[in-house]
């Protein structure tokens, strides 16, 4: 018997039917047609279905849409404004922070939750914030660095090096 949801998904109400047992990142990316969000794994181990629920980073592979009834829902298609792209896509274009780009929308909306508590973080904090979220191909490093440069410009300060030839 399905269930009717209502979520506010990127600033946008979204109501649908979805049968009880859907996984949220399916609903996103199935219903809404939003497929930033990745499929990676399926028992919350990589990170790559990570979104924003109420502001607070989930792994939307272990949640079910009708779980997430009446909440908030950002994905990575979210962060950009009328203005141009987030600090964190920035950086990671710039910083070369995503290689093969299959971890990086749930890599980015981790580092927008740590950015939001700690604008500021030194590289051991944001290594510790995006722990959860696998990479298999950058070593993380360059991600890092993403995230500083997104840091920095959030705060107005002084912008680091982003470019790989010079990133240790």
């Amino acid at each position: 018997m399905k269930k009717e949801i209502t979520l506010k998904i990127n600033g946008e109400e979204v109501t649908a039917e979805v049968e009880p047992r859907t996984l949220l990142v399916h609903f996103i990316r199935e219903q809404v047609s939003m497929t930033g969000t990745h499929i990676g794994c399926d028992t919350s181990s990589c990170g790559a279905c990570t979104i924003l629920i109420n502001g607070k980073s989930a792994k939307s592979c272990t949640i079910l849409a009708v779980q997430a009834n009446g909440k908030e829902i950002t994905t990575v298609e979210g962060l950009a404004t009328a203005d141009g792209p987030h600090p964190l896509q920035e950086g990671f274009k710039l910083a070369h922070g995503l290689h093969c780009g299959f971890c990086t929308p749930g890599m980015m909306l981790r580092a927008v939750e740590l950015l939001d508590k700690n604008p500021d973080p030194t590289e051991e904090e944001i290594r510790w914030g995006i722990s959860g979220n696998l990479c298999r191909c950058t070593g993380y490093n360059n991600i890092v660095k993403a995230v500083q440069y997104a840091s920095a410009k959030m705060r107005g300060a002084e912008l680091p090096n982003t470019d790989p030839v010079f990133v240790e």
